[in-house]
């Protein structure tokens, strides 16, 4: 590789790596760190505002965002779940609040969709076939989410759901849910991911034109601010573009744009940004390289901070405010030698919370040979119980801060994803860049860099290229969904769907075309087709039938 000065970033055509010097986003690391490697380490130095590490709790947030951090409240522990029906995944949800009991972290579920569910199809639509139940659970009704949350204290617990393109439809019987259960939605805390850009970018699972998308994300921000000040109305997330194969600046910079795309959008709408902002979140990867982690997080709430109250004339101060989720890196984990995950996950989580992470969600070690086995599901939660309880972490606030390493790297890493900003911005916005394929070339070149190396053995994978051990066979438990989770929940939908009142559903379906066609928010119009019985599919048809579904821009 090219020689490059400390911190700064590689050309993906450059010469191989040395994996020694060179970070996995690229950046040369130098032996050693001085006072020279950044322009200031006073907090109170205005001579270099871009680079100021400031104080915890105070703009522009380097060091976190409350003043106190883990001291007074450990972030919350979020365990992803999601599988087979309803039923099953309910049993799950409560076998993680129960392994939960006794820790001074909050709990809060993380619920995961199957794909016709994640692609707004209900379960008995030809194209789900084979698919049901397999990598999430199967959602087509409002009796499905009662099932899912039956005796699970709603109102209590925060929830949050990883959906994107039906988002709207799925949170909409949520509400209508906790309407029928007499929870008031005042109540109701929790994060709806709905994030769409990051779809077009890396995950494919879209539905809608992006225009009609972003409309779509909007309509859910602005229900949230007049109706749940306790809810997350969106997700923005880096997490798929990284493991779309993306470096950890590339992360850094499309989330970030991404989330200005959605404020422009809310603005354009007529919205007060400090209406809406101060309940965006954002939702990030952990990798493998611990110290980018680290600074990729800290420079992400410097410049949110500082593009929300100077690039949209934010004055409240939780409007300045960058919270992030932090998920450990699904496409770091192996098959072989699958308990090596364990030691991976715990040293990306850890890195999460160094860097500031509000809630966090540790990997099951079996993740790349199936859906979590509960075994599986205890040690990742384990993982986070030991940090916080037995490493020490929570005792003083950013306690890497003032590193002359770590205050390099994220100046270094802020000075490079604002220049990757400003390019999207010359080009119109995040949605013409999607339009022009900007965000798919520039993650594939990455990835098929990163591929190279691990490939020419640059890249040390512990077991995978180096140190293979001639037993390699999965030593695991394998979770196996079975067939009759299709059927089963194929007939139920089949009863639902003759138990009520065919004209009343029809009249709801109306009503969501009506408002799709107006231009209205279409919100109040799914809740009531969630209480008429609707299901999902028919639900995201009915705005299909407006909007029109997409396959792609013409360059992709």
């Amino acid at each position: 590789m090219t020689t490059l000065q400390p911190g700064s970033a590689s050309d993906p055509s450059s010469d191989r790596p040395d994996p020694e010097t060179v970070t996995l986003s690229g950046y040369a690391v130098a032996p050693l760190y001085g006072p020279e490697t950044v322009p200031t380490s006073d907090p109170d130095d205005p001579a270099a505002p871009h680079s100021r590490i400031g104080r915890p709790g105070e703009y522009p947030f380097t060091r976190g965002v409350h003043p106190t951090m883990y001291r007074s409240r450990l972030w919350t522990m979020r365990q992803f779940a999601g599988f087979g029906s309803a039923d099953d995944t309910n049993r799950r949800f409560k076998y993680l609040l129960e392994n939960a009991r006794g820790t001074k972290a909050n709990t809060g579920l993380s619920t995961a969709f199957d794909l016709p569910t994640l692609m707004g199809r209900d379960s008995d639509d030809p194209l789900s076939a084979g698919e049901v139940g397999r990598c999430g659970v199967a959602i087509d009704t409002i009796e499905d989410m009662h099932r899912l949350y039956a005796d699970i204290p709603v109102g209590e617990v925060t929830v949050s759901q990883t959906i994107n393109g039906p988002a709207c439809v799925i949170w909409a019987m949520y509400l209508a849910m906790a309407r029928e259960r007499g929870i008031d939605w005042k109540d109701l805390g929790g994060t709806l991911q709905n994030d769409i850009l990051k779809e077009f970018h890396s995950q494919n699972e879209f539905i809608y034109p992006p225009e009609a998308s972003v409309k779509l994300v909007v309509d859910t921000i602005e229900f949230a601010a007049l109706h749940l000040p306790r809810w997350n109305s969106v997700s923005i997330s880096g997490y798929h573009i990284r493991e779309a194969g993306s470096t950890a600046t590339q992360e850094l910079a499309f989330t970030l744009r991404d989330g200005m795309e959605y404020v422009e959008a809310a603005i354009s709408r007529g919205l007060d940004v400090d209406a809406f902002a101060p309940r965006l979140s954002f939702f990030f990867n952990a990798h493998n390289e611990f110290f980018e982690e680290i600074c990729k997080l800290r420079a992400a709430r410097r410049i949110w901070s500082r593009a929300m109250k100077e690039r949209f004339g934010a004055k409240s101060e939780r409007s300045w405010w960058m919270r992030t989720h932090v998920q450990t890196a699904g496409c770091s984990l192996t098959e072989q030698q699958p308990l090596n995950n364990i030691v991976r996950v715990a040293y990306q989580a850890m890195a999460g919370v160094l860097g500031g992470c509000q809630s966090l969600h540790t990997d099951s070690m079996d993740e790349t040979l199936g859906l979590p086995t509960e075994t599986a599901v205890r040690v990742a939660l384990r993982t986070q119980q030991i940090l916080a309880h037995e490493t020490g972490v929570q005792r003083t606030v950013d306690p890497l801060g003032g590193s002359w390493f770590v205050e390099g790297l994220t100046d270094q890493m802020e000075s490079d994803a604002e220049e990757i900003i400003s390019t999207v911005d010359e080009m119109g916005g995040v949605v013409s860049g999607i339009h022009k394929g900007y965000f798919r070339r520039a993650i594939a070149e990455a990835s098929y860099r990163t591929g190279q190396e691990m490939e020419a053995g640059d890249r040390i994978v512990v077991g995978v290229n180096a140190y293979e051990d001639g037993n390699e066979d999965r030593q695991v438990e394998i979770l196996q969904i079975p067939q009759a989770v299709e059927t089963e929940q194929c007939d139920r939908l089949e009863g639902y769907r003759r138990g009520r009142d065919d004209d009343e559903a029809a009249r709801a379906l109306d009503e969501i075309r009506a408002a799709a066609r107006a231009g209205d928010n279409v919100m109040d119009a799914l809740v009531t087709g969630s209480l008429a019985r609707c299901t999902l599919g028919e639900m995201v048809q009915a705005m299909a039938d407006v909007y029109g579904r997409y396959s792609g821009g013409p360059e992709w």
